[in-house]
């Protein structure tokens, strides 16, 4: 009897808002909104925007913006979902090894952009909130300038191009259901 409770209450839903606790552990403010296109469709869109030094010599500010189109089998923000989504970066990271090929005593500043596949899942906490875990893989594309961060100077050591596969997006975020 719960499950058809819980059910009814999430089949009602068609607008959230939503916030990814990974980033905000980062100190990365970020926002997301998820509206529904029918009863197993949604469209999720996602920003995060950074533009914090780490200290003095590092820094990862960047800002994203990421659409997903989710598929439902069962019903909207409930359960197991499906999702295509592509991604937008505008960065300049300094002093940080990331898993592009990107290392300490350098300076990186770039776009990225791609796409890729994820599923994940809303667990229902009660009628106006739910918690996600999500997960993407897919390809990106960087393109950036490159900098030498040896000895305090900031030479330049050119303009760089990297293909990438691997995760393109990761999540564990508490959603507000407004209607």
């Amino acid at each position: 009897m719960l499950g058809l409770f819980v059910s009814g209450i999430a089949s009602a839903q068609s607008l959230a808002l939503k916030t990814n606790l990974l980033y905000d552990a980062t100190t990365t403010p970020n926002l997301g909104v998820e509206v529904s296109m029918g009863k197993h469709f949604t469209l999720d869109i996602s920003g995060n925007y950074n533009p914090w030094d780490l200290s003095t010599n590092r820094s990862v500010k960047h800002w994203l913006a990421q659409p997903e189109l989710r598929y439902w089998p069962v019903e909207r923000f409930n359960g197991h979902f499906l999702g295509v989504h592509g991604y937008y970066m505008d960065y300049v990271f300094k002093d940080v090894r990331l898993p592009m090929g990107m290392k300490r005593n350098e300076g990186f500043d770039g776009t990225a952009y791609g796409a890729g596949i994820a599923y994940g899942y809303q667990l229902y906490l009660s009628a106006r909130w739910n918690l996600e875990f999500t997960a993407g893989f897919g390809y990106g594309y960087y393109e950036y300038d490159k900098f030498s961060l040896d000895k305090g100077d900031n030479e330049y050591l050119g303009l760089y191009k990297t293909d990438y596969w691997g995760v393109t997006k990761i999540g564990v975020s508490i959603i507000y259901l407004l209607k």
